[in-house]
């Protein structure tokens, strides 16, 4: 129980597992996480021995879980490289790999098995999931949909213990990056492009070139780049040669298809546009059509 109620008091999203167990006591355990210290108590007192799991995506967190290979993976052939053990040198290689710091200053829990749990908050606006493998061999992430054993719980009468880090860090942009859902449909363009082209093709080119950027940005750059590209509009905007209602709408389109909350997105567009309009583009001799 007094484990329970530390993690809640961080805000996570706390349910029970089974004594003793890595699985739900629960059903529906992802809606039935909670912070409320009055239902953990009810639920730890009738069975003290109750383990405790964090439901990552209510709680905003993901987690890496950092594997050992002591349980007969096989190790794919990208990762026969020399100085690969485990998840840690995984996640080490992945870093080297991007030019980036190996993100270990962050609360983590040491597994029973010998592996870690690393923790990070999600990226505002960008939903992760669970996934296995996704980012390398021995290095799955626990995300919206899935769960972790808290610390304080003892599976096979070992306990997981934290590092006692006091903070969580951001999880980084380079692994949001490769994190990112790209299954989402992008938006069709075509007829918009279309119109713009035949008032200017200069606008046109303009246009689909800032919603490439806005399309191809990721979890940890999406608003940046979104107001950026309509920064750049507005500026066409107002020459005459991009219809302000054109501009809004296929921006808006495209920040969706990136999965940015609609209210977000609307005041980044709109204070985009009206700071690019006070800066007119000089175009092009020639660019407007006859």
């Amino acid at each position: 129980m007094r484990a329970a109620l530390e993690h809640a008091a961080r805000g996570w999203h706390v349910f029970p597992l089974r004594p003793g167990d890595k699985r739900p006591a629960i059903r529906d355990w992802e809606a039935r996480a909670t912070t409320d210290p009055a239902r953990i108590r009810k639920a730890w007192s009738q069975q003290p021995r109750l383990n405790v799991a964090i439901a990552c995506g209510p709680s905003g967190l993901v987690v890496l879980d950092l594997d050992t290979s002591d349980h007969g993976s096989v190790r794919p052939p990208e990762w026969d490289r020399p100085g690969i053990r485990d998840g840690v040198d995984v996640l080490a290689a992945l870093a080297a790999d991007h030019d980036e710091p190996l993100p270990w200053e962050t609360l983590s829990t040491q597994t029973p098995s010998g592996g870690e749990h690393w923790y990070f908050t999600a990226p505002e606006g960008c939903r992760i999931k669970n996934s296995v493998g996704r980012l390398g061999w021995l290095l799955d992430v626990r995300a919206s949909g899935g769960y972790v054993v808290a610390a304080g719980s003892v599976v096979r009468g070992r306990r997981y213990r934290s590092n006692d880090h006091d903070q969580v860090a951001e999880l980084p942009t380079w692994i949001s990056a490769l994190l990112q859902d790209k299954t989402a449909p992008r938006p069709e363009l075509g007829p918009v492009l279309d119109i713009v082209g035949r008032r200017s093709q200069y606008a046109a080119a303009a246009l689909r070139g800032e919603l490439d950027r806005v399309l191809s940005s990721s979890c940890g750059s999406r608003n940046a780049t979104l107001n950026k590209a309509a920064f750049a509009l507005g500026q066409l905007v107002a020459t005459g040669l991009l219809p302000d209602g054109l501009a809004r709408s296929a921006l808006a389109e495209a920040s969706a298809a990136v999965g940015l909350p609609a209210g977000e997105a609307d005041r980044t567009i709109r204070s985009g546009l009206t700071a690019g309009a006070r800066q007119p583009r000089a175009t092009p001799v020639g660019s407007e059509r006859p």
